[in-house]
């Protein structure tokens, strides 16, 4: 009987089923994504013109919890709009959206935003400057206290990424894994996004333009070992042609 999770190209090589392909879940993703930016839109009510939103520009930090911590002084209007109404969105836009930023990822949080205690300013602090060392100019004044977010509600929208322009030895790569490790032949090949279970590539023939996943072979647990596992699928691919 033929592995469930696997079937061979007529060359020999073993391709993933693409029925069974995995893929991080919608949670994993968005915690991916609000962990590797370090800037978001925050919107509060206005004081000013109650019922409308204020947007900022707002660098942030995550607790141990995956919580977004701010940095914020009293005389900014988002603060003095928190203090009237506390509940506020952080949307957090993936960096690397190329020409489409309607096709990256992005996420929403909702909660609401409260200051924190002096037993939590150690901590918050260091995690802080951890992922802003520009703030420890500031961090200090007398102005400047941290607030977290409580987050209530969380909305994803899963878009791809566009990684950039690819040379064309590395638009051949992907065009043999493609055919290899997807049972697809096509002109032109690009790579719009990876995690630690596979990639995504869009492919271009004469007639169409379609997007495939490919599995990795084994879980990435690095971005290093993203590349090798590629190097590695590609000498496997190059071998059964």
């Amino acid at each position: 009987m033929a592995d469930p999770i696997s079937r061979r190209h007529a060359s020999g090589a073993v391709i993933p089923d693409p029925a069974a392909l995995l893929e991080p879940t919608y949670a994993e993703r968005a915690r991916t994504l609000v962990h590797l930016a370090r800037v978001g839109a925050l919107s509060t009510m206005s004081r000013k013109h109650p019922g409308w939103p204020f947007g900022s520009v707002m660098p942030y930090a995550l607790d141990v919890t995956g919580r977004p911590v701010f940095l914020i002084s009293s005389m900014a209007m988002h603060t003095q709009n928190l203090q009237q109404d506390a509940h506020a969105s952080l949307l957090v836009n993936q960096s690397e959206g190329g020409a489409d930023p309607l096709g990256a990822s992005r996420l929403t949080l909702m909660g609401e935003i409260v200051k924190l205690g002096a037993e939590d300013y150690a901590a918050v602090r260091k995690l802080y400057l951890a992922r802003h060392e520009n703030a420890r100019y500031w961090v200090d004044f007398e102005d400047f206290a941290f607030y977290r977010m409580e987050v209530a509600d969380v909305y994803f929208v899963g878009g791809f990424g566009v990684m950039g322009w690819v040379t064309a030895e590395e638009s051949d790569s992907l065009l043999l894994l493609a055919k290899v490790f997807g049972g697809v032949e096509a002109d032109q090949a690009t790579m719009t996004s990876v995690d630690r279970l596979g990639f995504h590539v869009r492919l271009k023939t004469a007639d169409r333009v379609r997007g495939i996943r490919i599995a990795f072979l084994v879980q990435a647990r690095s971005v290093a070992d993203t590349r090798t596992i590629m190097e590695q699928m590609l000498r496997l691919a190059r071998d059964s042609v």
